[in-house]
């Protein structure tokens, strides 16, 4: 094959992009939504458009004083977007959350009246509980929520204008959380066409990326927009339900368009090596039958599976040899000695919260729906009280850091805040003599090899008013403020409660806070991505050329994937059986999906680690589904 024949063929999805074009006309905009399988260059499609945009309509939108918006998910997207398209203001590059407070801020009025209804709906919601439930903490729990959402109502009428950063953790009394602004935005949208004007009149054309991971309920209101103003505004999705990674995500995103909708399939890979495409094609056939074309001028690539046994007694040795096996049979020292540069992968984030040393603290947050996505991409504001106030500065006191020390209390702290010194006047001397103890008193925590838990770090920063709290903290704090034997008393009643009178997130943040705080520096490690270990969700768009996907359910402990299943070790539960009778999403799918995730980002060659109780079951599974050849595939260590 010449190379013009290669080019040709390796260019095979450009029309996929003069298709999208087609939709971007101001005089007759047309909703899309764009297949984008991994490593097919999705974001270099969203780009294209946006230059296309440039050329045909700057003009024209900046007459009219409109712009282009973006929605995609992380900070770092929007960076790399906005470099690709440098910086043009005429493009509203945004994460969610900041999209959907462009939309609402200022509407102060409709902002205090959905407050009002909503807080007024979870008090009688609780009041309710609270009549029919019987005395111990959750009653106690419920009773300091009452009290907390009462007040926070009452000083409603006293807010003039709310605040919000998508960024911080929005701890002031004028400050929305991030839920409610998703929430706020989506009810908005879908019952207020003053609301709905403001959208399309400041941005004909939204952009949506990763939009299967888009919050379900915003794009349900964009949907509907989209539905009775069709004439002029459109809708461009990209994305690959087979990459849904979040649970707040739309299911079936893809699924019964609307027949005016234009629906592109971008066919090619350029990412992987051949072998590589042939494996994640088989993973997803039986999903959705889409199929990626490799590129002609990448290389063969190379896969191998090695299936071990579940209790392998020295699984880092193990995985150790593994890559000496891979470096052998890829004749690449990239892969094991001075020069290893590989990326491993593992399923599930139990597994990193083992290796690592913060399972503890990990575990009881994350079964709870609503801390999920905050938990795992660093935004939970809870959490972030720890992670982003008290780490830095126990870590600066630490090096005797004196400036850093003032730097984070003069910017986080109330002790220092602008009304507090503007209430004192003149007595800011005794005021940092306050502050000063404030700090030395939380230091003393860790004295003599001290290993404080969350709850001691937290009652004590409270006591000293050092860090505003969140608010789900409250009614813990005004329990165990309470008298020692009364304590007590709550807590031995509570142990008779029934099940569902307990409230399972203040539960889970009890939990939570009775494990060390040493567990937090390898958590913000590890959602910071400078942990030895990643998952699918740490590596969403990334690509590496050497990686190793480590499988391990008896580490990953979790109930929303299994590999056993996936692997045909297991059968499926009641539970899945249920779900896909009704349609529902099982942890097979999520299983599947996660999967096909993870052996995407390989571009030249990739090791599968299987831990299994049947490693017989594994090899007779994986040959059977047509994954992998028999040469392709070991059992045990050699």
């Amino acid at each position: 094959m010449s190379k013009a024949e290669i080019i040709d063929f390796d260019t095979i999805d450009n029309p996929v992009d003069d298709q999208i074009s087609a939709c971007l006309n101001l005089a007759n905009p047309k909703s899309f939504f764009l297949f984008a399988g991994a490593g097919s260059g999705k974001t270099r499609s969203l780009v294209e458009a946006l230059k296309y945009i440039q050329g045909q309509y700057s003009r024209s939108l900046k007459l009219m004083g409109q712009k282009v918006g973006v929605i995609t998910y992380t900070n770092a997207a929007c960076d790399e977007i906005n470099s690709r398209i440098e910086f043009d203001p005429l493009f509203h590059v945004s994460t969610i959350h900041s999209f959907a407070w462009s939309l609402i801020q200022g509407f102060n009025k409709d902002i205090r009246k959905w407050l009002e209804i909503n807080l007024k709906n979870e008090i009688a919601e609780l009041e309710e509980k609270q009549a029919k439930g019987r005395a111990g903490k959750a009653s106690i729990d419920r009773a300091r929520k009452i009290e907390s959402k009462t007040k926070r109502l009452a000083l409603l009428k006293e807010i003039k204008k709310f605040t919000y950063n998508p960024n911080g953790d929005n701890l002031e009394r004028d400050s929305l959380n991030h839920s409610e602004v998703i929430q706020m935005c989506s009810d908005f949208l879908l019952h207020k066409p003053t609301m709905q004007n403001l959208l399309i009149t400041r941005f004909p054309l939204l952009l949506v990326d990763e939009s299967q991971d888009t919050n379900k309920h915003l794009m349900d209101a964009l949907f509907e927009v989209q539905t009775q103003h069709s004439d002029r505004f459109a809708l461009g999705l990209l994305g690959d339900m087979m990459q849904r990674i979040y649970s707040d995500g739309k299911e079936g995103l893809g699924d019964g368009l609307p027949a005016d909708w234009e629906t592109p399939s971008k066919k090619m890979n350029h990412r992987s090596g051949k072998r590589i495409v042939t494996l994640i094609n088989k993973i997803r056939a039986s999903v959705d039958g889409q199929e990626q074309t490799p590129r002609n001028d990448r290389g063969e690539g190379l896969v191998r599976l090695f299936i071990l046994p579940s209790n392998t007694e020295n699984k880092p040795e193990a995985e150790l040899i593994v890559t000496e096996s891979m470096a052998n049979a890829t004749n690449d020292p990239g892969w094991f000695g001075a020069n290893q540069d590989v990326k491993t992968l593992i399923l599930e984030h139990h597994m990193a919260a083992k290796r690592m040393g913060f399972e503890e603290m990990f575990e009881p947050l994350y079964k709870i729906d609503k801390f999920r996505t905050g938990l795992l991409d660093g935004t939970m504001t809870e959490l972030r009280l720890f992670s982003n106030l008290v780490l830095p500065l126990i870590e600066a006191l630490e090096k005797n850091d004196k400036y850093a020390v003032a730097s984070i209390i003069r910017k986080k702290s109330p002790l220092l805040s602008k009304n507090t010194l503007k209430a004192i006047n003149d007595d800011q001397t005794a005021q940092l003599k306050k502050v000063r103890a404030a700090v030395n008193d939380l230091f003393e925590l860790w004295a003599n090899n001290g290993n404080p838990n969350f709850l001691d770090v937290l009652l004590l920063v409270k006591e000293n008013n050092l860090f505003e709290i969140p608010e789900r903290f409250i009614p813990i704090i005004s329990r165990n403020f309470e008298e020692q034997a009364e304590a007590k008393v709550e807590l031995e009643s509570s142990e008779i409660e029934k099940e569902d009178d307990r409230d399972s997130i203040l539960d889970a943040l009890d939990k939570f806070l009775l494990t060390p705080f040493s567990q937090i520096k390898p958590y913000v490690d590890y959602i910071n991505q400078i942990a030895p270990f990643d998952t699918h969700q740490g590596v969403k768009g990334r690509e590496f050329p050497r990686v190793m996907v480590i499988i391990d359910d008896s580490e990953a402990r979790g109930f929303l994937f299994s590999y056993e299943k996936l692997f045909g070790v297991k059968e499926k539960s009641s539970r899945d059986i249920e779900n896909e009778e009704q349609g529902k999403e099982t942890s097979h799918d999520r299983t599947r999906r996660l999967f096909y995730v993870t052996c995407s980002r390989a571009e030249d060659s990739l090791a599968i680690i299987a831990y299994s109780d049947n490693p017989q079951k594994v090899y007779t599974h994986a040959l059977n589904e047509g994954w992998f050849e028999k040469d392709e595939i070991q059992v045990g260590l050699k």
